[in-house]
């Protein structure tokens, strides 16, 4: 049987909207791949009634829960006394935590305000969690079903003390038996034409299939048993991937994870010493900016001025995609690269800005073995129409590297 598990967040500013709860998406990724069940996200301020019948509620529904935030030293920080309260323990000096606290300031050189003592005060049967990178120590405790962890707010402690310290304790805690997800990865297709592509795929029985539409690609979701026969979901993978065919770039979770459409090109291009030089106009240097610190890529260049002043956005557009193939091969040829990508684009100003009109963009790509080159359309807005241009662009790249080199 599945374990359930809650994520519980503290702190008027996360209620209110002031900071975005990052720990709850963390650590529900967290715990989903541990094997748990995630039923709730809940947030509460600094209200210690509402903390004390939120800790009441859960200990009734979950077996486990996750809570961030409200150790600190100051009058806001109420998660330990609303613990205290709701369980009927009460706190009880921590020795070590002080000491600890005491240190933390020590190598400081800094003198410990009289404040941060309540910070070692935990409920009576509660486990001290140690936190190496600031001064609030987090602590675990059970609590009617439910087995809760608190942990600080501070993101970068939270995370520490997970990674270091809970997680392996809810190992050796549960019985967890994490199923499996594998993502597909994709870029060029959207989730109703990937759907209609797996109409008639029979999912087996047990398997949940889904689909997440993220800024950079689309992703199909496969998430399996953690019994599922381990060549049957390979099987089951490789039929969803070719149904959906040369738009997945990437498959994460069956082996070692892939990464993005970037990842997935900068390891080929490394893996075979290749270089690259860039011609780009839509997308005004954002690919540039994407492949910041590759070292395949030799040359960038960057005009502005094309589609806007050269007659591209008028009937003359049709003779574009010649222009691209002819500058991507005198590009490779001045700049002695192994591959040379140029973008234009057809289209207007007016066209560019407007999220409901659509500019074409003309990739090509000048390779070892001639000039491939793809003919596509970007809509939205104009920030949305940049990124597609150069995602687009080194999407022709990839698929290139993944088709003939690879």
């Amino acid at each position: 049987m599945k374990q359930i598990a809650e994520i519980f967040s503290q702190g008027e500013e996360i209620v209110c909207g002031q900071t975005v709860d990052s720990n709850a998406a963390w650590l529900s990724q967290q715990l989903v791949d541990l094997g748990f069940t995630l039923k709730r996200h809940t947030a509460v301020g600094d209200d210690v009634d509402d903390l004390v019948a939120l800790f009441t509620e859960i200990a009734e529904r979950a077996d486990c829960c996750i809570c961030t935030g409200g150790l600190g030293p100051t009058i806001d920080d109420l998660t330990a006394e609303a613990v205290s309260i709701a369980s009927g323990q009460p706190l009880r000096f921590d020795d070590q935590a002080f000491a600890d606290i005491q240190q933390y300031y020590a190598r400081r050189n800094r003198v410990m305000p009289p404040a941060n003592r309540k910070q070692a005060m935990l409920p009576q049967s509660a486990i001290r969690i140690d936190n190496a990178y600031g001064t609030a120590p987090g602590f675990a405790l059970q609590f009617k079903r439910c087995w809760f962890v608190c942990l600080p707010g501070v993101p970068s402690e939270m995370k520490q003390m997970f990674t270091a310290l809970v997680r392996q304790q809810l190992l050796q805690r549960f019985p967890l038996q994490p199923d499996c997800l594998v993502t597909l990865r994709s870029i060029g297709i959207g989730e109703s034409a990937i759907q209609q592509c797996l109409a008639e795929f029979d999912v087996p029985a047990g398997v949940q299939l889904g689909f997440r539409a993220a800024p950079d690609e689309v992703q199909t979701k496969l998430l399996f048993p953690s019994n599922f026969p381990e060549q049957e979901k390979r099987d089951c993978v490789a039929a969803v991937a070719d149904k959906i065919g040369d738009y997945v770039f990437a498959i994460d979770g069956l082996d070692a994870a892939q990464g993005d459409l970037l990842d997935v090109v900068s390891k080929a291009m490394s893996r075979k010493s290749y270089s690259l030089a860039l011609l780009e106009t839509a997308s005004q240097g954002q690919l540039a900016a994407k492949c910041l610190g590759c070292d395949w890529l030799r040359r960038v260049e960057i005009n502005l001025d094309w589609g806007r002043n050269t007659g591209a956005d008028d009937a003359g557009a049709g003779d574009v995609m010649p222009i691209a193939k002819i500058w991507a091969e005198q590009l490779k040829a001045r700049e002695q690269t192994d591959f040379a990508l140029v973008q234009l684009f057809a289209g207007s100003a007016e066209d560019y800005r407007d999220k409901d009109r659509a500019i074409v963009l003309y990739n090509a790509l000048a390779t070892p073995s001639g000039v491939v080159s793809t003919q596509l359309n970007a809509y939205g807005a104009l920030k949305s129409k940049q990124n597609q241009a150069a995602l687009l662009a080194l999407d022709l790249l990839r698929r290139y590297l993944q088709n003939k080199c690879l």
